[in-house]
Order: structure tokens, then C-alpha cells, then sequence
């Protein structure tokens, strides 16, 4: 049994939606999908509209409503035990992250949606269309190579449950690759792919299947001839096929064919001999980086200037379109070894909350010691005559990331900071988080001088993470705070009251200093 037959009452106006979101109709798909939301109060229903929703936003750029969107669909999807709704999701949420520039966060997201469609006992529409979403998500990241794995998993699973081949074709995905092997100074490897998706277009063209190709494919392949004419090599397809003007134009509502559209104006004016008209074009085009990677307009501009004899010109918008690409590749390299060393993190938490039992005692979200965890092993210490200093981390901006980027990215700011505080502690300390935004460490035997280095070792880890990919325009920060418990003096609460208050002046001065004038 399928995802949809397991939801009632609404599963024609789900079904409705889909089908507009599959001809690129995205506005009118999120009007539906709003309705269902709001007339139902399925919980099943609501998660899939909430999304759908997604979906057609992501198609449509309407960037400001990411991040709420994403929450409401996490929200409603949490207790839902559904692997491809979850794996969809993700694959979403990755797309989402990814525009908004926060890297790690889209990486993240793909590792989820991989595994949870993995996990998906039922071979049917919805789990394929899942894995198209993932394959898509990882080609915008330039993942090219697991991005194909993906769309070929995407095509078994829509050819056992009827799809149609030409459905998804996903001539973007090769596109994406044959740019990008271009923007790295491979044109020739560029051609090879873009021939290959012209071959594509005349097979569906001789079998008399290209009127079924959804739009979102139509523009891509549109694109892909255009570029091969801009590059000088322009493609022969059997009588009848549309041109690539044509192509481009049935390209459906979405932020991604309103760029391919304006790109591929330029690629045309180029081949046919009108560089300077092509320049103008670039000059006023509006077009997101993320489509087809930042370098894609410089490299088109270098194209334009040598069919225009400016070879000094090219050279340098050439060299231009190169640096772009690279430093991707470089913010790709550096995500990895944030990402290794997240997972160290991980382990090392994984380890400490080990030594104490039952999941009553553990925080869910980052794997670190609760409140109730901490009363214990305070008492514990305490009972045995020992002392401590006691130290309350709390969190700066953090309001702001759950504003601005929504809870979830939130929670994975809590579980990187959990991380970073466990890293820079010295053996035999403990950590905890209190609640909301707020860690507790707690520094057995420690003296007031070795408590101020520690708190000097988490100030200094926090403002040196790299926030900007996570939660971009938000930076995080620590007010610390710390003070002395157990033998014959001051209990647990007290201690715990002067830290906090030492955290909430360091707070307070902090931000007097970053004050205008001061």
C-alpha cells in the first residue's frame, strides 16, 4: 500500500495538486495544498500538504517562506513514523538550506533524506518522487556523481509503479554537470555531456514522446541546445522537433526555467553572431547562483566576447568564472572537515552520556546530560565531599536564529554548540544543557583561575565556528558565567543562581560594548 492510500478524505485534492505540480503549474499547486491544510485535520493529510507546500515554494523561490515552512513541515511530520515522508522532506529542507547558503545544514539534510528513503519498504510513486527531490538537491550542490545515483534509484522505482521514462528525464541534473565541467576549463568533457542530452531530446522526438516531457525538463533541454550553439556546435534533431527558443518558453512557472529562459536568450543571440546583443542581455539578467552555479553567467560572458574578437576580455571573465567555481569547490572541502570533526564531537558525547543510565537521563536533541542527569551528579560529588565550580554557558543570538531561520535551525545550532563546548573540555568535567539555550559545566576540583580558562577556551570555540554556512546573517556567541559548590559551602540552586547571574551581566556588557560610540 502507497503513501497516498493511507490517507483519507483528502487524497484526491492531494493527488489534484500533485499532478499541477508535475506540469510546473507551482502557484496554483500551492493554493491547494493551502486548502488541504486548512480544511483538514488529519495528521497524515496535513504533513503531506505541508510538504507539497514546500515543494511548490522551493519551485517558485519564494525564499522569505523557507524557513517557516520548513518548521511547519517538521513539525507536523515529527510524529509520523513515515520514512519517505521524512526522506522527502529532507531532500526539501536540503534544497531550502541550500539556497538560503547554509551548506552544512544542506549536507546534513541529504545524509537524512538518503537514509530514511532508503528505508522506505514500498515501491511507489511517492517514494520516487522522493528520490527525484534528493537527485535534484544533490546536482545544486554539485554533487553530480551522487545526484545521478540517485535519479537512476528515482527511475526503478517510477518504472515499477508506471511513471513514465520521459517523466523523469532530468536533463537538469546532466546539464548542471556538463556546466560545471565547463566552468573548471573542460569544455570538451562540457560538449560530451551536452551531445548526450541533445541524443536524449531526439529519441523522445523520433518516439514520438517529447509532448509528455514536463516542462521543468523541456527548458533544461532547451538550455542544453543552446549552449551547445553558443559553443559553436549547434544539434541536428529529427524533423518536427521544437527549437530551443520553443522549448525554453513551455518551461513552466519556476524560479530555476525564468533563469534558464534569460540564460539561454544570451546563449542564442551568441550563436547567432550578435555578442554585443548578449552582453546587453547578461548586463540585465536576474539570476540566481544556485541554479546553475555562480560561474555560468562570467563563463557566458567570456563565450560573447570571443565571438566578438575581444580575446583580452574573455580571457579575463574566463579566469573569473574559474575562481568562482573553485572557491565552491574550496566551501565544499572545508564543509567536509566541519563535518568530520562534527561527528568526533558526536562520538565523544555519545561516550560520556554513556557512563550514566537510561535515556530519562540524556538530552534527545544534542546527547548531552539533562537537568535531571546534572541534579545527580552534583549530589552525588557533593555527598562525597567534593567541590567544583559550577559554569552556565548561555547562548547569544540565538533568538535571532530561531527568528530569522526558523526552530530547526535552531536545534542544530544547539547540537553544533553542545559539540564545541564538549570538545574544549578538560578530562573528568561534565556537561549538560539546562534547557532552551542555556549549558551547564561543571569542573570538578577546579579553581577559580582554571574555571576562568575554561570559560576563556568556550568563549573563544563559539565565536570562532564557521555560523555563516549554518544560520547565514546570524552570528552566535556565549556569555559565561561560573561559581563555586559543594563541601560546606553554597548547594547546587545557589550556585547555579550567581552563575547565571554572572552569565546575564556578561551578557548585558557585551552588548553595551558593541554599542555605537562605545
Amino acid at each position: 500500500m502507497g503513501w497516498l492510500d493511507r490517507l483519507t478524505g483528502q487524497a484526491q485534492a492531494l493527488m489534484d495538486a500533485r499532478a499541477l505540480m508535475e506540469s510546473s503549474r507551482s502557484a496554483e499547486a500551492c493554493v491547494a495544498f493551502e486548502h488541504v491544510i486548512r480544511t483538514s485535520d488529519d495528521p497524515y493529510v496535513r504533513a503531506d500538504a505541508l510538504v507539497q507546500r514546500l515543494s511548490a515554494l522551493l519551485n517558485l523561490g519564494r525564499t522569505a517562506e523557507y524557513a517557516v515552512a520548513v518548521d511547519r513541515a517538521f513539525d507536523a511530520a515529527r510524529d509520523i513514523n513515515e520514512p519517505y515522508l521524512h526522506g522527502h522532506l529532507h531532500a526539501l529542507a536540503a534544497l531550502a538550506a541550500h539556497h538560503q547558503g547554509a551548506f552544512d545544514r544542506c549536507v546534513t539534510h541529504l545524509v537524512q533524506s538518503s537514509r530514511a528513503l532508503g528505508a522506505a519498504p514500498d515501491v511507489d510513486r511517492e517514494t520516487a518522487w522522493g528520490w527525484h527531490d534528493l537527485a535534484m538537491a544533490y546536482s545544486y550542490l554539485s554533487f553530480h556523481g551522487y545526484a545521478l545515483s540517485a535519479i537512476e534509484r528515482a527511475r526503478q522505482l517510477g518504472n515499477a509503479s508506471g511513471i513514465p521514462e520521459e517523466i523523469f528525464a532530468a536533463p537538469g541534473i546532466r546539464l548542471r554537470n556538463a556546466v560545471a565541467l565547463d566552468h573548471h576549463g573542460d569544455t570538451d568533457g562540457c560538449l560530451r555531456v551536452l551531445r548526450d542530452i541533445g541524443s536524449d531530446l531526439a529519441k523522445f522526438v523520433r518516439s514520438g514522446r517529447a509532448a509528455r516531457l514536463r516542462p521543468s525538463s523541456r527548458v533544461a533541454y532547451g538550455y542544453a541546445l543552446a549552449r551547445l550553439a553558443a559553443l559553436g556546435e549547434p544539434v541536428q534533431l529529427p524533423s518536427g522537433a521544437p527549437e530551443a527558443a520553443r522549448l525554453m518558453i513551455d518551461g513552466g512557472d519556476s524560479a530555476r526555467a525564468r533563469d534558464l529562459r534569460q540564460l539561454g536568450v544570451v546563449c542564442l543571440a551568441i550563436a547567432a553572431d550578435k555578442p554585443a546583443e548578449a552582453l546587453v542581455r547578461l548586463e540585465a539578467a536576474m539570476v540566481s547562483a544556485e541554479t546553475l552555479g555562480a560561474a555560468e553567467e562570467p563563463r557566458l560572458r567570456s563565450v560573447a566576447y570571443t565571438w566578438a574578437g575581444d580575446h583580452a576580455a574573455a580571457h579575463r571573465a574566463d579566469r573569473y568564472a574559474f575562481r568562482l567555481a573553485t572557491r565552491r569547490n574550496d566551501r565544499l572541502r572545508d564543509l567536509y572537515v566541519d563535518g568530520i570533526a562534527a561527528r568526533l564531537d558526536q562520538e565523544e558525547m555519545r561516550r560520556t552520556a554513556a557512563q550514566y543510565a537510561g535515556e530519562a537521563l540524556t538530552d534527545p536533541l544534542t546527547g548531552l546530560a539533562n537537568r535531571r542527569q546534572l541534579d545527580l551528579y552534583v549530589a552525588d560529588m557533593v555527598g562525597r565531599g567534593e567541590r567544583a565550580v559550577v559554569m552556565v554557558c548561555d547562548l547569544d543570538g540565538f533568538t535571532s536564529v530561531n527568528t530569522i531561520h526558523g526552530h530547526h535551525s535552531g536545534d542544530l545550532v544547539l547540537q553544533r554548540v553542545a559539540g564545541v563546548v564538549n570538545r574544549v573540555m578538560r578530562r573528568g568535567d561534565f556537561v549538560a544543557r539546562y534547557g532552551g539555550d542555556e549549558f551547564v559545566v561543571v569542573l570538578p576540583r577546579a579553581t577559580r583561575v582554571e574555571a576562568a580558562e575554561v570559560a576563556r577556551r568556550i568563549t573563544v570555540a563559539i565565536a570562532a565556528e564557521e555560523w555563516e554556512s549554518l544560520v547565514p546573517g546570524t552570528p552566535v556567541g556565549v556569555s559565561v558565567g561560573y561559581a563555586e559548590v559543594g563541601g560546606s559551602g553554597p548547594g547546587l540552586r545557589e550556585a547555579l543562581g550567581t552563575a547565571f547571574e554572572i552569565a546575564d551581566r556578561e551578557l548585558r556588557d557585551a552588548k553595551a560594548r558593541a554599542r555605537p560610540g562605545r
